[in-house]
This record gives structure tokens, C-alpha cells and sequence, in this order.
């Protein structure tokens, strides 16, 4: 079954980055002391420890897995291989772009990437899988290819982060829980304006309609080449619209001249080619009470290292669960073996001919060999 994670901000935390599973100790004791009561050494039993022992251990953090980044020409895509590049991840040397950057190899992250436009995916993303089986891929193209991208990496079946904005999301989510892989989904990488989403998120649901009345304005700025909404601003205006605020999407503020910018909303030069300046002011309907919530970023780091993170996370999950599985095959294969030992067992009583075992009623002697295994495994 497919699990899409819609970020939040325990999702970056570096709690959550170390996971296992957590049983209590007496089991293992116990296990331990029935061997030792019994001195009968058994296959089964022997597996049934060795998985508890197994699942105390956690899961050791390695970084050391491939990541493949699609949009690696735009500027997001070139923020995070830097990031993943810093943090020890396996930058694969093959990214997706548009059909303009297709066929050039560009050098990133100390190696040389391919770029393939939109003919081939399929088979190229396989292969490249197969070569990494722990591959995660990082989306950072355009909103028109979210979907299609979506799809593409269910069908073969690679775990992704998709830190794109925009496309239809009902369908992006739908695409992923449908399918049988790993993605975490977000408008917004940014580990502490998540924790602000989360806020809000809480607030909305503890105090509906709070703001009924209230009127809302919105105003967002992000570098000329961003073509649409900022997907933070949209979660945000949901949670309003959630505490009983009436406003529409399409009622955004969207700044994109560098003029603009500068002189009413106070962003740098320096970094009008990459910022992201968020205000939401609401005002009661008699004008004496006003809120403000603002959160501006210069630069891409705080949303390349939150992706970082995020395929981090990611990549500990889909590890997880693998050994999941191998701990439910071991524990299915420990029943079979207790089965087999259960049709198996013979126990002659002391002083009976083995040879005259037909003539006797085993039934009652049968339970309790039947007790003893249970006990024992």
C-alpha cells in the first residue's frame, strides 16, 4: 500500500530520522529464560529471537544512498544537489528536463549529468533504478509536468519527493495512493515555515471559525521566473478560509517586477533573482482590530536542505519497511516451522513398546505436547 506524506514539521525532525521499532525488553528475556528452562535448542525459537533482537536494534542512518534530481537546469535543482552534496548523499549522474535542455550534460556536484527531455523516461528512469535500487528521485521541474512526473515514478515504482509546485494535487496524491511506493509531497521544503503551516493547521482545527468576518488580504512575492501562486500561500489561505475568513485564490497579490520588489515590498537586490516574501493581514469588519502574519526567505538553502531532509526521511522509511517485510517473512516462516514440529512430535512414555504406538489413545498425550511447543515457542 502506498503512503504519501504531506510534510509537516515532525516530518524534518532529526528525531524522526532515526527510526525502529520499540519492544519491550522482558519479551526478549523471556525468550532468552525458556530456552534456558526447556535446554531444548529449536529452530523456530532460535528465529523468534533473533527477530526480536533485530527489531531493537535501530535503524542506522545512512546517507549514503542515490538521489536522482529532475529539473537539475533550474535553480532549485542546482540548490539541492549542492545540498545533497554536502550531506554525503549519491547524486546519480541523470536528470529530466524540458525538451529545450535535452541532451545537455551539465556539471554539478562534481559530476558530469545527462539530461533527457520528455522522449524515453520510462526506460531511462528503469534502468536507472535498477542500477540503484534505493534510488529516491527529487522534483524540482515545472507545474505543467507534476502529474505526468507523478505518474511516471509510480509506474516504475521509485519512492520521490516532489518539492514542485502547482498541477492538479487531488490527482498527484490519488496517483501515489493508488500505486505501491513512498512520496513525500509538499508546496513548501522549508523546515521552519512548515512549523508555521502546522500552526496553522492547528489553529484552524481547534478554533473554526474564529475570523468569521474578518476580511483578508494577501500579498506574495517570489523572483520573475516563479509562474504561479506559491503553494505555502495557498495551504495558509486555506486554514483562514477553515477559521471562517472569505477569499479566494485568485484574490492573491502576486508581485513579480523587480521594481515592485524593491521599492514597496523591501526585498534585497541581491536576491531578487531567488526570495520568497509572504504577508496575510486580516481586519475585523469594523476596522478596530488587525492581525499580520509575514515570513519572508532570501535565497534557496532553507528550502534545498529541508528537501535534503526530506529525501533522508524518506529514504529511512522505504528502509524501514523493508526490513519489515523480512521480519514478517521470518516470523512466517518461524509459524510454518512451529506447524511442522507440532505434526512431528512423537513423546513415547517410558516403558512402552514404540512398536505398539498404534494401539494406543494418543489424544490426551497430544495436547500436551501441543502445550509444551506453544510454551516453548
Amino acid at each position: 500500500m502506498a503512503t504519501v506524506f504531506r510534510a509537516t514539521a515532525s516530518l524534518f525532525s532529526p528525531q524522526q530520522q532515526n527510526l525502529k521499532l520499540i519492544h519491550s525488553s522482558s519479551s526478549r528475556r523471556s525468550v532468552c529464560c525458556r530456552r534456558r528452562r526447556f535446554g531444548i535448542r529449536l529452530r523456530a525459537m532460535a528465529a523468534q529471537s533473533a527477530i526480536v533482537e533485530e527489531e531493537e536494534k535501530p535503524l542506522v542512518r545512512n546517507l549514503a544512498f542515490p538521489i536522482m534530481v529532475n529539473g537539475c537546469t533550474g535553480k532549485m535543482g542546482k540548490a539541492v544537489i549542492e545540498a545533497a552534496t554536502s550531506a554525503g548523499l549519491q547524486l546519480v549522474p541523470v536528470s529530466f528536463s524540458s525538451e529545450e535542455d535535452a541532451g545537455q550534460v551539465v556539471q554539478l556536484g562534481g559530476k558530469d549529468i545527462h539530461v533527457h527531455g520528455p522522449s524515453g523516461r520510462e526506460d531511462i528512469l528503469a534502468s536507472v533504478f535498477h542500477e540503484n535500487p534505493d534510488l529516491i528521485v527529487v522534483d524540482y521541474t515545472v507545474p505543467s509536468a507534476v502529474n505526468d512526473n507523478a505518474e511516471l515514478y509510480s509506474k516504475v515504482g521509485v519512492p520521490f519527493v516532489m518539492g514542485t509546485t502547482g498541477g492538479d494535487r487531488e490527482r498527484l496524491y490519488k496517483t501515489v495512493e493508488d500505486s505501491k511506493i513512498y512520496a513525500v509531497i509538499s508546496p513548501q521544503m522549508g523546515k521552519q515555515v512548515v512549523a508555521f503551516l502546522a500552526a496553522m493547521e492547528i489553529m484552524a482545527e481547534q478554533f473554526p471559525g474564529a475570523f468569521s468576518g474578518y476580511s483578508l488580504e494577501v500579498m506574495e512575492s517570489h523572483q520573475a521566473s516563479k509562474l504561479d501562486t506559491s503553494g505555502t500561500a495557498k495551504a495558509v489561505i486555506s486554514c483562514f478560509q477553515k477559521l471562517g475568513v472569505s477569499f479566494d485564490i485568485d484574490q492573491v497579490q502576486l508581485i513579480r517586477d523587480p521594481k515592485l520588489q524593491l521599492e514597496m515590498v523591501g526585498v534585497p537586490e541581491e536576491h531578487l533573482a531567488g526570495h520568497a516574501f509572504h504577508m496575510y493581514h486580516l481586519t475585523s469588519p469594523d476596522k478596530t482590530v488587525s492581525f499580520e502574519f509575514q515570513h519572508n526567505v532570501c535565497g534557496r538553502s532553507i528550502y534545498a536542505e529541508g528537501t535534503v531532509d526530506a529525501a533522508i526521511f524518506l529514504a529511512s522509511k522505504v528502509r524501514f519497511e523493508g526490513r519489515q517485510e523480512n521480519l514478517q517473512h521470518d516470523r512466517r516462516l518461524a509459524r510454518r516451522q512451529h506447524a511442522m514440529m507440532r505434526s512431528s512430535i512423537v513423546l513415547v512414555p517410558h516403558g512402552v513398546n514404540p512398536e505398539e504406538l498404534e494401539c494406543l489413545n494418543w489424544s490426551h498425550c497430544k495436547s500436551n505436547i501441543e502445550a509444551l511447543v506453544d510454551e516453548i515457542l
